[in-house]
């Protein structure tokens, strides 16, 4: 049998998770970041799923070996989560194992759903090797500016819509996302073209999340903006943590010259619903 856990219970999670594992799960067990966690057992789970709070997918963590919860799992998906997930338009089940032997157990669960794959790669940089390293000189016409609650609100943005849209994809609200992460954006007049901002946030470590607008891509924007992302971290002992897809070779460019340090990979799962 398998249970959605109320929140004020996630935090009964914690100690099952992998410490070495990504920090989207700790983040929702710690109820910083939204989501959602289905367990084997509420009163002390040993083996469960988090659904990202972004709807970028599933997160298998605990006891890859429970037999009872793969042996549910399958149908949960079809009876819970699609339902749900089609709902928020969502037309991929994408899942992640929270420890390597998490891996075996999704191809054998899944093996029968066309499953396809894809690496993760995830960077770390808690320490400032070079203090300017990364550093770009700003195109002309741009200005970069810190993101705080006032300039959230500010009426003559004149796509606010497109700052709103991204923060709160990630957090429950601007109010809880400006107590405990950081943004930075690009402007193109009253535009705001590129942002640069913590999309999950544990203790003193931030995933950094980047969107920049289509028409403004290839200015090396997001290099600029994670630049000045990354010295506020320094300035204030944060570490600073970047997960993306080996595949994405910008984002892997951008970790890699601003200094990050390749820490540890994982292997991503997904199958069509």
């Amino acid at each position: 049998m398998i249970t959605e856990l109320q929140q004020q219970d996630f935090h009964k999670c914690l100690h099952v998770l992998n410490e070495q594992g990504q920090l989207e799960a700790k983040a929702i067990a710690m109820s910083v970041n939204p989501g959602r966690i289905f367990v084997d057992k509420p009163s002390a789970p040993t083996t469960g799923m988090i659904w990202l709070g972004n709807n970028d997918g599933f997160i298998l963590f605990g006891d890859d070996s429970n037999q009872q919860f793969n042996g549910a799992l399958n149908t949960f998906i079809d009876e819970v989560i699609i339902p749900d997930a089609k709902k928020v338009g969502l037309n991929w089940f994408e899942v992640v194992g929270n420890h390597e032997k998490w891996n075996e157990t999704i191809e054998m669960l899944f093996k029968h759903r066309n499953l396809g794959s894809w690496n993760q790669k995830v960077y770390t940089l808690n320490e400032q090797i070079n203090k300017r390293k990364g550093e770009l000189s700003l195109p002309q016409g741009y200005t970069i500016r810190k993101i705080n609650e006032q300039l959230y609100e500010e009426n003559t943005i004149e796509n606010k819509a497109f700052l709103h849209e991204t923060i709160e994809e990630f957090w429950s609200s601007p109010e809880q996302f400006f107590n405990n992460g950081i943004a930075y954006g690009a402007f193109w007049g009253n535009e705001i073209v590129s942002i640069c901002y913590s999309g999950f946030v544990v203790n003193n470590i931030h995933c950094v999340g980047i969107e920049t607008l289509a028409d403004h891509q290839g200015k090396k924007l997001a290099q600029i903006l994670a630049h000045h992302f990354v010295q506020d971290c320094f300035e204030n002992d944060m570490t600073v943590y970047w997960d993306c897809m080996e595949g994405n070779k910008p984002s892997v460019a951008v970790a890699e010259k601003l200094g990050f340090r390749n820490t540890f990979n994982y292997v991503g799962y997904e199958f069509s619903f």
